[in-house]
């Protein structure tokens, strides 16, 4: 049976999310940029915390993690190449190991460029990836430790899994990368139409996250830059797909 996967807003603007598999009662939880919104999320649920997946050392994503394992006793796993920089590990894992949610297995995937040591959690029976700050909607992190060519292959791991994976990313930034996406694809339909949509759900305050990996491929600009039409939007022709990657984000890192 999938996971049932609950969005649960922290901050600003993070997002964690809740993964329960109802057969064994098993809960984690993705990142916890604090810990009040989870414990509300699990109460009203009625759920127990088991496991706390990091993907990343930022603060943001990790401030609620010691106080929910005082909490619940959860198990925390995060990357091992990450662990000196994150809450003691109980579970160090790294590119291609397993993390099991109750009966769920989910597969780490490697997606350093926003950090070095940045990992994503796929779930294929859920058909989810959580991916925080390496692939988001309409988007991707800022390239703070890694190079622009880390980043592109990180991308082009995510963009490998099943079109229709629903893609789970670590912040609500979606209007405003749609903004900076018109400014490379003014021209692009499917862009254009998600934008209004957009639009329309921030409008209503709902989330725009998850996003289709399919949708993404079709109007995220950092997931394009190994189309001709996106070369020639940015003067690049004749680059490789890493140095149009490398051209987009400084253009977003400007914007």
């Amino acid at each position: 049976m999938p996971l049932e996967i609950v969005t649960v807003p922290c901050l600003s603007d993070n997002y964690a999310y809740l993964l329960h598999d109802a057969d064994s009662g098993a809960t984690a939880v993705v990142d916890a940029p604090e810990a009040e919104p989870v414990e509300a999320a699990l109460a009203a649920r009625g759920w127990r915390l088991t496991d706390i997946l990091i993907t990343h050392h930022h603060h943001d994503h990790i401030g609620g993690v010691e106080a929910l394992r005082d909490a619940h006793g959860a198990r925390v796993v995060g990357a091992a190449a990450d662990a000196h920089r994150l809450p003691p590990l109980d579970l160090a894992v790294a590119e291609g190991d397993s993390v099991a949610v109750g009966g769920e297995t989910g597969r780490v995937l490697d997606v350093s460029g926003h950090t070095v040591g940045h990992i994503a959690y796929h779930f294929p029976g859920t058909g989810a990836v959580f991916t925080a700050d390496s692939l988001m909607a309409l988007g991707c992190g800022r390239v703070f430790e890694g190079t622009p060519e880390m980043m592109w292959q990180s991308l082009s791991r995510l963009a490998a899994l099943p079109a229709d994976t629903l893609v789970y990313s670590g912040h609500e930034y979606t209007a405003k990368n749609a903004e900076f996406a018109l400014t490379v694809e003014p021209d692009n339909p499917a862009l254009n139409a998600r934008a209004e949509e957009i639009g329309r759900l921030r409008a209503e305050g709902t989330p725009t996250v998850p996003a289709r990996l399919s949708e993404e491929i079709e109007t995220n600009p950092f997931l394009r830059a190994d189309r001709p039409e996106v070369k020639a939007a940015v003067g690049l022709a004749d680059a490789s797909d890493a140095e149009v990657f490398a051209e987009i984000r400084a253009r977003k890192d400007r914007f």
